[in-house]
């Protein structure tokens, strides 16, 4: 399969999930009846992030366009399996044993690490690259749980685990 081929078919599921969601969070309750304000309507966070892929997957399909006409480029050859199936095994650990094994902040910050350090650490680079890579994996681990975590508890009032 080609590349632009296979991101014309990304962006049209991305396209639909941005549309189901967009939908969805239309037709919540509004919660109108218990007097809270229209804004703070339960679906509003997934219609803007609906709208928001919808508008990405378009974004997707038309570059694929520019893409096609570079040349053909294969998709999944060398190492895109084994990067797929790292990614996929990475994620299904966050979700199934992070989660719930740590607090929230921990387990997002090992996992933004572990997931950067995969794919970001230079094997043949010298002493110093190596450091440099550990430490902004570190750090973007740090980063991201606190960002996320305070995002959601502060923001979004979610009580996170």
């Amino acid at each position: 399969m080609l590349m632009a081929k296979a991101d014309r078919y990304t962006a049209v599921a991305l396209l639909a999930l941005g549309a189901a969601m967009l939908a969805g969070g239309w037709t919540m309750d509004r919660l109108e009846i218990r007097q809270i304000h229209p804004a703070s309507i339960p679906g509003l966070v997934p219609m803007i992030l609906g709208g928001l892929l919808a508008v990405c997957a378009g974004l997707l399909f038309r570059a694929s366009y520019a893409d096609a006409k570079r040349g053909p480029e294969a998709i999944m050859v060398g190492g895109s399996w084994s990067r797929l199936g790292i990614t996929t095994a990475t994620c299904l650990v966050y979700a199934l044993v992070l989660i719930g094994w740590a607090s929230y902040f921990w387990a997002t910050a090992i996992f933004t690490a572990v997931f950067a350090l995969l794919f970001s650490y230079p094997a043949g680079g010298s002493s110093r690259e190596k450091a440099i890579a550990v430490a902004g994996a570190v750090m973007l681990g740090f980063g991201i749980g606190f960002g996320s975590a305070l995002l959601f508890e502060r923001l979004f009032l979610v009580r996170l685990p």
